[in-house]
This record gives C-alpha cells, sequence and structure tokens, in this order.
C-alpha cells in the first residue's frame, strides 16, 4: 500500500505566498497603472482571496480528490480526460513561460555572455529533483524558501530608505486619471497573475490532513502575499519613478540597483536575482506538479514516471516558447490572460462548479 503525501497547513501557507510572488518579483505587477500601482496591486490582492476561496471550494464539494477526478466525478472519463489533457498542456506552457522570464533575468544580469539554454537546463535540473522527490519535500523548501524573499523585499525597503531614493511624491497624485484607467489594469491581467494561476493548487488541495482548517490559512496566505506584493511594487514605483517602472523590464531588479550605500554595499541586484529565484522555484514547480498529475491521471502511471521526460521537454519549450524576450512579454499580456487564463481559470471552473454541485445535491 502506497502512502498518500500530505502538506501541512503551515507548508501550503508558505507555498502560497511563494508561488504569489514568483515571477511577479521579476516584471513587477500594477506597473500600468503608474503612480497607482501600487493600488491596482491592493485591491487585485482582496478579489484575489475570493478567487482563492472559489478553488477551494472544489475540494469542500469533494474532499480527497483533485481535479481531474473531480470532472471524472460529474461528467464521464473520456470527457474529463480531453479536458484534463487540455489542463496539463496550459500548465506546462506556463511553467515554460515562467522558466524563460527567469532565464532571461539572470542572462541579462548576471551571466550575459552565458545562452540562455544553458541557464534554464541548470535551473530545471534542481526542479526536477524537488518534483521527484514529492509534495512533501516542495512543502518543506517552501517553508525554508518564502521567509528569504519576505526579508529580501524588507531589506531593501530599509535600504532604498537610507539611501534617499524613496520619493513619496512619485506616487501623488492618486487617482490623478480616474478609476478607469485602474480597473483597466486589475481586470483581467493583474488578477491572473497570479491570483487566478492558483487554479493550479486544486491539484494539491487532496494532499491537506486538516482540511477543515484550509480554509483560513489560505485567506492568511492570499492576504500576507497580497501584502508583499504591494511593499513591493510601492518601493518599485517611489524609487524608480512611475514612468521609468512601466518601461523597465524588470523592475524590481533596476531598484536595488540604486543601493549604494559608501563603498561598503553596493550591487545588490545579484542577491536580489538569488531570492527571486526562491519564489520561482515554488511557482514552476507547482505548475508542473499539476501537470503532473493530470498525467498520472490520464496515464493511470505515477507521475514521477513521467517527471524525467517531462521536465526535459519543458527545457526546450521554454527556449523556443518565443522569438525573443519582447515577444514573449508582449503575448503575456495580450494574448495569454484573455484566449487561455480567462477561459480555462475562470469560465470553465465556474461551469464545473454549478455541474458539481447539481450532480451533489442529487446523489444527496
Amino acid at each position: 500500500m502506497v502512502l498518500k503525501e500530505k502538506i501541512s497547513l503551515n507548508q501550503l501557507f508558505h507555498i502560497v505566498i511563494g508561488f504569489n510572488l514568483g515571477s511577479s518579483l521579476i516584471i513587477g505587477i500594477g506597473i500600468n497603472a503608474k503612480q497607482d500601482a501600487w493600488i491596482a496591486v491592493l485591491c487585485s490582492s482582496i478579489i484575489g482571496i475570493f478567487i482563492a476561496l472559489f478553488y477551494y471550494h472544489f475540494q469542500e464539494i469533494l474532499p480527497n480528490k483533485h481535479f481531474s477526478e473531480m470532472l471524472e466525478y460529474i461528467l464521464n472519463r473520456p470527457i474529463s480526460i480531453f479536458i484534463t489533457y487540455i489542463y496539463t498542456i496550459y500548465f506546462f506552457y506556463l511553467a515554460a513561460r515562467v522558466i524563460r522570464d527567469f532565464g532571461e533575468l539572470v542572462t541579462t544580469f548576471i551571466l550575459p555572455n552565458t545562452p540562455i539554454e544553458v541557464c534554464s537546463l541548470s535551473f530545471v535540473i534542481i526542479l526536477t529533483y524537488i518534483i521527484y522527490l514529492g509534495v512533501e519535500v516542495l512543502g518543506r523548501v517552501t517553508e525554508v524558501f518564502t521567509p528569504y524573499a519576505i526579508l529580501f523585499i524588507i531589506l531593501v525597503t530599509i535600504l532604498l530608505f537610507g539611501n534617499h531614493d524613496i520619493k513619496l511624491e512619485r506616487v501623488t497624485p492618486i487617482l490623478a486619471t480616474g478609476v478607469k484607467p485602474l480597473l483597466n489594469t486589475i481586470f483581467p491581467y493583474e488578477l491572473i497573475r497570479p491570483y487566478a494561476q492558483l487554479f493550479a493548487l486544486t491539484f494539491l488541495f487532496s494532499h491537506l490532513p486538516k482540511q477543515q482548517y484550509a480554509r483560513h490559512t489560505l485567506i492568511y496566505s492570499v492576504l500576507s502575499s497580497g501584502f508583499w506584493l504591494t511593499v513591493g511594487t510601492f518601493i518599485v514605483t517611489t524609487s524608480l519613478g512611475p514612468s521609468i517602472a512601466s518601461r523597465s523590464t524588470f523592475p524590481l531588479v533596476s531598484a536595488t540597483r540604486l543601493i549604494s550605500i559608501g563603498d561598503f554595499l553596493q550591487r545588490v541586484d545579484a542577491f536580489a536575482i538569488f531570492i527571486i529565484a526562491l519564489g520561482v522555484v515554488i511557482k514552476i514547480c507547482i505548475f508542473s506538479f499539476a501537470a503532473l498529475k493530470g498525467l498520472e491521471y490520464i496515464f493511470k502511471l505515477p507521475y514521477r514516471v513521467l517527471v524525467i521526460p517531462m521536465m526535459c521537454i519543458l527545457t526546450i519549450c521554454s527556449s523556443f516558447i518565443s522569438i525573443n524576450f519582447s515577444d514573449h512579454i508582449t503575448e503575456s499580456k495580450t494574448v495569454v490572460p484573455y484566449f487561455l487564463s480567462l477561459p480555462l481559470f475562470f469560465l470553465l471552473p465556474s461551469l464545473f462548479m454549478v455541474l458539481a454541485l447539481i450532480k451533489k445535491k442529487k446523489d444527496a
């Protein structure tokens, strides 16, 4: 008999925080709202709580079942296999995009003469090892990594204040152009990244041992991650200015490059990239784990059998996912949110939720 892997509520708390920080620290969020970027992030975080609770309600309807098993319950296996296949491809696609984000970051600031393929492959080797060891190891990794990311945000804030780089007048006047630009920033892009992407956790909720307390843990973790993302966005906007921040490819790293305290503390951006890598590890692992659990359901094989070949494919896809980084970013802001994330993370889950409630009521 194979024992089912479990994660604690404390590990869930850190997983959600690390997942939400993830690539959001690389690209930055809410920047299109200019000086109101921090307000956009704060508002989207509050809405993100309801999105996370909506996804968790799947688990409350059918305890101990992940998303694909729930689909089989409300539909039938052939249809659930087809839908799971679509989600599996999309999760791998999102994982490849995050790998590309981090690869571009490393080759831009740390290893400019190193091919991005080498950086991606080196990174994926570590990810493969974590995923192969299982969700319990992933949970323990997040408990170690996530506090460092939070400590880094606090440290950068203190250093930027100490260096007199933060100018509060850069976030004024508040709502100078009205509410409409703010709403256009929040819907749908800032809700999809990262909160709608929490849908991947529907493949993880069944591993929780104390599911009656998971709802509160989920609320606190989304609130906490939203707070730190708001702080991160605030210091980026006040240090770089809204105009420079919106044009910067990697806003947070650009902000850390401003730190220069005498001849003692400089080049903090290298340390920043290392800390960002911790959140990226969590995000890619969650996407990959959800995709592998989908393949496990489809082929009825242990997901560990598929880890190495699928992660090799993922590495190749991350390199060929777009022509260049500019095309990569444009695609993430236009095609992905409207044509992929909206239907797969909002429309279809809403339909499946209604069908699950109807089915449950009939069976009762």
